[in-house]
């Protein structure tokens, strides 16, 4: 078998033969000519970098047109088998070199079309037999093309390139669209041999190939031809481009006005945004702006096919694989088909697309271009130097498909978001800092040294002075100021213009990917869901099939147990928590009296502290059982389809994870010390432990450290096992190859299957694991935003980390997952949604209830030295600590104390007619802060409702380019008949006429 490579002329031979030769005829048609209406879409025929055409062009060979006979799944079929060691396969690329030196450059097509390529297919069982299947032969005769002299070096070097490249089968020419990887030593042949003969009869070209690096591994190559491309294109209704749009936008440019068209040329004029991406940098940026429309065999005159080899996509030709790999049967029966089922029963170890070659090149990009897209991706996406700068949305979706393009579509939306947000935030913290000394508050806590506070605990405290507590006094001030309920406020109606300025921007971007009609297939029941109920059956309303189906009886009954069991792992949360809570109490005691003297005067301190890192150990251990309980729960329902499984999946675990991180946060904000009772008569838990009770500055500063230590640890974990784990995985993987000294390096290197196959597979769950994560995150920046105004710089601060771990993770540590569609983010906007709901909710009561905020205000208005002026300042707080602490005799304690000591309290002195009950200005507190959150509650959603309807789902200029698309689309589609209508009168010698047919 002769191979010739010639990098500098191919691209130009396919372009101008057209590649529109018949399969049934000999008649060559001529080349389609673009329409007289609008130009050929060059962009979207080109999946290559232009850069890459000079250096890589031998990775883009002829496409041959095989044209296999159907195989009956009994039927025995017969393969030229082909297995050789990696050795061999160089010799013979060498000795055909030497063969090709000897020819003359100026014609090497006519060599090539005068062989013919033979299908390889490597038997599982050894016996290699030499017959040749004439229905698997290729044929292809090219024309004659003069192309570029080549030295004997540069066609060396080209060809041990393809040969160890990996991109292609062992005839250099047919592309590998999926890999098949099974054990030799699996039990399963028969219906492996069944699948892959069902799969030649569809039109798929399989070869196999041994593993390097380990002997019991075989990797099964398969290739989509064209003919079968194009029908199952057709059966699953692909979009395709056939004419470049035109917008008519003259008009717009003449009524434009000259302080728009003033202002657009001061723009031009203004430096350019260093976060763009450099589009020369960037040639697969270029927007395919061209109309599509399904694809159709009957009309392919119709579509731009300027390359048949780049006109679908590689995502594109791995969907229509995976699609026909999802329903080839493998035995007998209506459920027996499917690589699914295959991969469970052990048959196939894994299916997946291969890579487009290495991720980093040993040459610079800037100056020999990108070797392929997965290179591209990584220099100018998942590097740590683009951390600025905008993500390649459209490269993203063209290599990884439109539900992870979309994913990063969200994140780095949601990212952006967080920008305004921060900022606010960080005032609001800055606020708090510049006004710290100048506080009234504080200023009255700290100059209090004659004020003595009753103990906080038992035994071990003593009596403190109330300037003690100063530090806290002055830290609780950076978070709860005069900016906080703004903040909060902020924060509402941030969360919705996020979520509406969301659903615009999803708009647009499936407008863009020509997602807008695009509707998912029929899914196909679960294994499990069919094994269960194939005894009942009824027809499918939507296929009209019919299907096995589950009673409505048994559907409660398994769905009541899913919810019990929901309950009951809430319910151990809550016990959890109530643990952490008594640890509390516990150590509170013995720090007080610990030997470190910084312990024993930062009790407090230490026992929040330490309360924290429990907690967060527990909660970190509690997800791991929570995972495989929610697994249990889901599959105890039997749902009818994989996405029916995944979103109640993914809604168990939101639950399970968002109680397990917030309880303890509620605890904190609405429980700690509002049941702690007053000295002389203190509640006890089992009547031996006092309730712990708030600091003399309030219990903010618990609910701000509980919340930044869990958000900044449980982030630095997540980016380990995001990163880092799968990082040893490789590591190990690569250190086991090396040690069993089964590869040397400096011979050859792995083919990309390989390589592929020692990479970490796709986390089980899809995309499941990444949203958990952001929707968490999500939940802390809104619900208790109010205690802690830096949660969203913490959180946009991750996410830019984030964005760069998930981009370097998919590209470089992870197998490339199946391109798969989608049109939005699923039940996760949902989720979001009533995020927001809580989030207005737990921000008022954290406001009203947590902070002192309602008490100064009242205090400022009812109490305090400007009754009668009608307005607030801080001299207008003159008083207000004494006014908040309330008297204790401390005699009464009967621990040898004498004189009074104040408590946080509005209660009565005990020399007063009803001693230690609560005075007028506790329920006037009280009623204020049930006013308040009434009267918040109310207005934030009032104006988040507003909002909403303001802003609408689609722009108003997308709403007319899709109704201009759709009224030309149809135009053109008529005038394309009408042109090929009239070339085949003058092809056939009819008389043509000006008029329409």
């Amino acid at each position: 078998m002769k191979m010739v490579h010639h990098s500098g002329s191919i691209q130009s031979f396919k372009q101008q033969k057209g590649m529109n030769t018949s399969k049934s005829e000999n008649v060559k048609e001529p080349p389609l000519k673009p329409s007289r209406r609008s130009l050929p879409c060059l962009a979207q025929s080109q999946t290559h970098p232009h850069s890459l055409s000079k250096h890589s062009s031998f990775l883009q060979p002829n496409q041959v047109q095989p044209q296999p006979q159907p195989v009956s799944a009994g039927a025995s079929t017969t393969t030229v088998d082909v297995v050789s060691e990696r050795a061999k396969v160089m010799e013979t690329l060498e000795s055909n070199l030497l063969k090709l030196s000897n020819t003359e450059y100026s014609d090497p097509f006519l060599d090539l079309g005068r062989e013919k390529d033979t299908y390889t297919d490597d038997s599982e069982h050894g016996n290699y037999d030499s017959r040749t299947d004439q229905s698997l032969l290729i044929k292809n005769t090219p024309t004659r093309q003069k192309p570029e002299p080549r030295s004997k070096t540069s066609l060396k070097n080209d060809m041990s390139a393809l040969a160890t490249s990996g991109l292609f089968f062992k005839d250099g020419k047919k592309r590998i669209d999926y890999i098949l990887v099974y054990k030799k030593s699996s039990p399963q042949i028969e219906k492996r041999s069944t699948f892959e003969k069902n799969l030649r009869a569809e039109g798929l070209m399989l070869e196999r190939e041994p593993a390097v690096t380990n002997n019991d591994i075989m990797f099964v190559k398969i290739h989509c031809p064209w003919d079968t491309l194009c029908k199952y294109a057709e059966r699953m209704n692909i979009r395709m481009p056939f004419r470049k749009k035109c917008y008519y936008t003259d008009w717009r440019s003449k009524t434009m006005g000259s302080l728009q068209r003033n202002m657009r040329e001061l723009k031009s004029w203004l430096p350019r945004n260093p976060m763009k991406l450099d589009k020369e940098a960037l040639p697969d940026l270029e927007e395919t702006d061209c109309y599509t429309a399904p694809f159709s065999r009957a009309r392919i005159h119709h579509f731009t096919i300027n390359n048949k080899d780049s006109f679908f996509s590689n995502s594109t030709r791995s969907r229509i694989v995976h699609h026909m790999l999802q329903r080839t049967k493998y035995e007998d029966g209506k459920s027996k088909m499917g690589i699914t089922r295959l991969l469970n029963n052990g048959t196939y170890e894994a299916a997946f697309p291969p890579h487009e070659g290495s991720h980093k090149s040993r040459h610079p990009i800037k100056t020999h271009g990108a070797q392929n897209h997965r290179h591209l991706l990584y220099e100018r996406w998942a590097r740590w130097g683009m951390w600025y700068k905008y993500q390649p949305l459209d490269l993203i979706r063209r290599y990884f498909g439109e539900k992870i393009g979309l994913y990063f579509a969200w994140l780095g939306w949601y990212t952006g978001m967080l920008i305004p947000a921060a900022l606010v935030g960080l005032f609001v913290f800055l606020y708090g800092l510049f006004t710290m000394d100048s506080s009234q508050v504080s200023k009255e806590i700290c100059e209090a040294n004659e004020t003595v506070m009753c103990p906080m605990c038992e035994k071990n405290c003593t009596l403190q002075k109330l300037n003690e507590s100063c530090i806290y006094a002055k830290v609780t001030h950076l978070f709860d100021n005069g900016g906080t309920v703004f903040f909060a406020i902020f924060m509402a109606i941030w969360a919705t213009v996020f979520l509406e300025f969301w659903k615009r921007r999803r708009a647009v971007l499936t407008y863009d990917w020509d997602l807008i009609d695009w509707e998912d297939e029929e899914e196909e029941l679960r294994p499990q869901f069919e094994a269960k109920y194939s005894e009942v059956e009824r027809v499918n309303p939507i296929t009209g099939k019919p299907e096995p189906f589950q009673p409505f009886p048994d559907k409660l009954s398994r769905l009541m147990v899913s919810v019990s069991g929901i309950f009951f792992m809430i319910s151990l949360v809550l016990t959890a928590v109530f643990a952490v809570v008594v640890y509390r109490l516990v150590a509170m005691e013995q720090f007080a009296s610990f030997q470190w003297y910084f312990i024993k005067k930062y009790w407090q301190f230490a026992t929040s502290g330490t309360g924290v890192c429990i907690n967060f150990m527990i909660i970190m251990s509690l997800n791991v059982v929570y995972e495989k309980v929610a697994y249990l729960l889901t599959d105890l329902e039997h749902p009818r389809t994989d996405s029916e499984w995944e979103n109640s999946f993914a809604l168990k675990m939101f639950l399970f994870q968002f109680v397990n991180l917030n309880s303890s946060i509620f605890y904190i904000a609405f429980f700690l010390g509002r049941f702690a009772g007053r000295p002389g008569k203190y509640n006890k838990l089992f009547n031996r432990w006092r309730l712990e009770e708030c600091h003399p500055s309030g219990c903010l500063i618990d609910l701000c450290l509980q919340m930044g230590v869990i958000m900044v640890l449980k982030q630095m974990w997540n980016n380990f096992m995001e990163l880092g784990y799968p990082l040893l995985q490789n590591w190990w993987s690569r250190r086991k190859i090396k040690k069993g000294g089964q590869l040397l390096e400096h011979k050859f290197s792995l083919p990309q299957w390989e390589k592929d196959w020692n990479l970490q597979p796709m986390n089980l769950h899809g995309l499941m694991d990444e949203y958990l994560e952001m929707v968490l995150q999500f939940g802390f920046t809104t619900i208790f935003v109010a205690a802690f105004p830096l949660a969203p710089l913490l959180a946009l601060l991750n996410n830019i980390i984030e964005i760069r771990l998930d981009a370097y993770k998919f590209v470089t540590q992870w197998r490339r997952p199946m391109p798969a569609r989608a049109t939005d983010i699923g039940i996760w906007y949902g989720i979001l949604e009533g995020i927001g709901v809580l989030a207005v909710i737990t921000n008022a009561f954290v406001i009203a209830i947590t902070s002192d905020y309602i008490p100064r205000f009242v205090y400022a208005y009812k109490y305090g030295p400007c009754v009668d002026q009608g307005y607030r300042q801080e001299k207008c707080l003159r008083g207000y600590v004494n006014s908040s602490l309330s008297i204790f005799d401390l005699s009464e304690l009967g621990m040898g104390y004498s004189g009074y000591c104040r408590y946080r309290d509005y209660r009565a002195p005990p020399w007063s007619s009803n001693p230690y009950e609560f005075t007028l200005q506790f329920w006037h507190v009280l009623a204020a802060r049930l006013a308040f959150i009434i009267v918040f509650e109310h207005l934030v959603f009032g104006i988040k409702s507003f909002i909403a309807y303001l802003i609408p789902d689609m722009p108003k200029d997308l709403c007319d380019r899709m109704r201009r698309e759709k009224y030309l689309v149809q135009e053109m589609m008529y005038e394309a008949e009408l042109e090929h209508l009239q070339r085949e009168r003058k092809k056939n010698g009819k008389q043509y006429h000006h008029e329409w047919p």
